[in-house]
């Protein structure tokens, strides 16, 4: 089979659809109470967690909860992406960069973030600034590593040619290492971004008093598992968009590369 461009209304149909099928096993699952290891009985349905967002989206309480949410992780993200990319080049492209800085990030990189959540309390002054610490540590160690790895995946014919073409050290890291490493960069955004998410939700479970990792911790809590849900639920669909407008700058910041093809259309 000829590959047809990406693209076409087939893929929008086939992604609504896969979420369909999604709602529909776990309707069944709950309607049937099936207990197969896994257990159902005490999972609410897709029309009671229906019916409780509509509740919630109702009350202006819980748009709080998303708009702290949104501010911490989009502030959190600036300042990992802006330390991640800058340092990254310099590991990438200097070894004093490389031998300095690079193994302080590495000994750090391991340390879940949530075993930060103490140490931010007590380094920062309020709990806005320390969740805000937690979501940067989240994004930085991806964005870092991802350009590192995109700058030493560079071509060196191409600094050889810009080099016997004139270019100077400036130009060459201008021109030719972060176009080069741009690909990676936008991988590690993206990545960084959904790690950013987790740890934004853990910070604010254990020490949060507003967003959405607070409000289904509190609805744990209270027993209302239809919230519980529609927590997790705004999780993923502000987690996914995030992530679809990353991905959407990056492609646009990266013309020249070719798109994609893939058989069936």
């Amino acid at each position: 089979m000829a590959p047809a461009p990406d693209g076409g209304w087939q893929r929008p149909v086939r992604r609504v659809l896969s979420i369909g099928f999604f709602f529909v096993v776990w309707h069944y699952s709950t309607k049937w109470d099936v207990d197969l290891y896994v257990r159902f009985q005490n999972i609410p349905t897709p029309w009671e967690v229906l019916e409780e967002a509509a509740a919630q989206l109702r009350g202006a309480a819980f748009y709080g909860h998303i708009l702290a949410s949104l501010e911490r992780i989009w502030l959190g993200f600036a300042v990992a992406t802006v330390l991640g990319i800058a340092l990254g080049l310099l590991i990438g492209w200097f070894r004093l960069a490389e031998d300095t800085l690079f193994p302080p990030i590495e000994l750090l990189r391991p340390i879940p973030a949530v075993a930060w959540v103490p140490l931010s309390i007590m380094l920062w002054p309020t709990e806005r600034s320390s969740i805000v610490f937690i979501t940067t540590l989240g994004a930085f160690f991806p964005i870092v590593l991802n350009t590192v790895h995109g700058v030493e995946g560079i071509d060196r014919q191409l600094v050889r040619a810009a080099t016997s073409l004139g270019a100077g050290s400036a130009a060459i890291f201008r021109e030719v290492v972060i176009p080069g490493a741009l690909p990676s960069i936008v991988t590690g955004l993206s990545v960084g971004m959904g790690v950013s998410w987790i740890c934004l939700i853990s910070a604010e479970m254990i020490s949060g008093q507003f967003g959405v990792g607070y409000f289904t911790w509190v609805a744990y809590g209270i027993v209302k598992y239809s919230q519980v849900v529609v927590g997790m639920l705004t999780i993923g669909v502000l987690g996914m968009l995030s992530s679809a407008l990353i991905r959407l700058v990056g492609w646009r910041c990266m013309p020249w590369l070719p798109r994609r093809v893939k058989d069936g259309g």
